[in-house]
C-alpha cells in the first residue's frame, strides 16, 4: 500500500500529498519507512520561513507571496503552523480561513499544522512535512509559525531564508526586542506601513543590522515596507528573498546552512529514538521506586539517573 502511496505523491496526486503528511504528523509507525523512501527526491524545492509577532500580517504576507510565485507558473506548498488548540489538540486552521482566497488553485497546497506546545510554535513534524511536499515537487516552501518571541529560533532548522514581519508599532520595541528574534532575519519586513511610525521603524531597524559585521561574504538584511492588504511592497519582499537565494548559492552557504539543518535534524531523532528506548515500562517503574529515596535525601538524583543509564547500556 504504502509503494502505491509514494508512487501518487511524487506523481503530484493531492489526496496522496495530504495523507502523507497526515502520516508525519501523527507519527504513525510507517511515518519513518515513508520519509526514507521519498528522501531522494527531497532537496530541490527553496523553504522561506516567515515568523514575527502576532497580529502583525503574517498570513497575508504569506498568502501575496504565493499569488505572486504562481504567477510565474511555480508550484506553492505552504504549511501555517497554529496555535494548538486546548480543547482538541488540534490545528485552529485560522489561516487557513485567511487563506481562502489561493485555496482553489490546484497548484498550492496549503495545510494547517498545530504547534503541540513545541517551544518555537514550529511543530517538530514541520520539516517532515515540508519534505513530503519538496518530494511532490513543490518549487516553493513557505513556512508561517505563530508569533510568540524569542522561540521563532526554531525555524531556522527548517527556512532557507527567514522573514520577519513587524509592524511600525514595533519601532519603539526594536531595540529591546529579543536578540534571537533580531539575529535570525535574512530579511525584515515592515507591514502595514500606511501607519504612522513606519519610517521611524524602519530607520531603527536599519541602525541596528548596520551594526552586525558584514562584507561581500556575509548578508545584510534588507528592510521592506509592505502594505500587505494592498499588495504593496510584495515584488520588492520576494526580489529580497531572490537575492538572498542567489547570494547563498554563490557563496555555497546554502549547502552549508542546509548540512548544519540536517545535522541538528539527525541529532533530534537520534535524542527522541534513545529517549524512547530509554523510558520502558522497566525503567519508568524503576524510576518511580526511587523517587521516595530521592525526596528523602537518601538517594540523590543524579546517582539514580546514573543507574538508569547504565542499566541502559547493558541493555543496547
Amino acid at each position: 500500500m504504502q509503494n502505491d502511496l509514494i508512487r501518487r505523491l511524487l506523481e503530484q496526486d493531492i489526496r496522496a500529498i495530504a495523507y502523507s503528511i497526515s502520516i508525519v504528523e501523527n507519527s504513525s509507525q510507517s511515518s519513518s519507512q515513508l520519509l526514507k523512501q521519498i528522501y531522494a527526491n527531497v532537496g530541490n524545492a527553496y523553504r522561506i520561513g516567515i515568523t514575527g509577532p502576532p497580529g502583525a500580517g503574517k498570513s497575508t504576507i504569506v498568502n501575496q507571496i504565493a499569488k505572486l510565485i504562481r504567477k510565474k507558473n511555480k508550484r506553492v506548498g505552504i504549511i501555517a503552523v497554529d496555535p494548538t488548540s486546548p480543547f482538541t489538540g488540534g490545528a485552529l486552521l485560522g489561516d487557513r480561513i485567511r487563506m481562502s482566497e489561493i485555496g482553489s488553485d490546484t497548484d498550492i497546497f496549503i495545510r494547517s499544522m498545530a504547534s503541540r506546545g513545541s517551544l518555537g510554535g514550529l511543530s517538530k513534524k514541520v520539516i517532515d512535512a515540508a519534505d513530503v511536499l519538496d518530494a511532490a515537487g513543490y518549487d516553493y516552501i513557505l513556512l508561517e509559525t505563530v508569533g510568540v518571541g524569542q522561540s521563532e529560533l526554531d525555524i531556522v532548522k527548517a527556512a532557507d531564508t527567514t522573514v520577519v514581519v513587524l509592524v511600525p508599532e514595533s519601532g519603539d520595541s526594536i531595540q529591546a526586542m529579543k536578540a534571537g528574534l533580531m539575529e535570525i532575519g535574512d530579511i525584515f519586513i515592515i507591514n502595514k506601513s500606511d501607519r504612522p511610525g513606519a519610517d521611524q521603524a524602519a530607520a531603527s531597524l536599519k541602525s541596528i543590522l548596520m551594526m552586525r559585521p558584514h562584507d561581500e561574504k556575509i548578508w545584510l538584511p534588507g528592510i521592506v515596507k509592505t502594505v500587505a492588504t494592498e499588495t504593496k511592497g510584495i515584488a520588492e519582499v520576494f526580489s529580497e528573498i531572490s537575492k538572498h537565494r542567489e547570494f547563498l548559492s554563490n557563496t555555497n552557504l546554502l549547502l552549508k546552512k542546509r548540512e548544519k539543518q540536517t545535522k541538528n535534524r539527525i541529532k533530534e531523532i537520534v535524542e527522541e529514538y534513545i529517549s524512547k528506548e530509554l523510558w520502558n515500562a522497566e525503567r519508568e517503574s524503576s524510576l518511580d521506586s526511587s523517587l521516595g529515596k530521592a525526596v528523602l535525601g537518601k538517594l540523590s538524583p543524579y546517582q539514580i539517573a546514573e543507574e538508569l543509564i547504565e542499566n541502559f547500556k547493558k541493555d543496547i
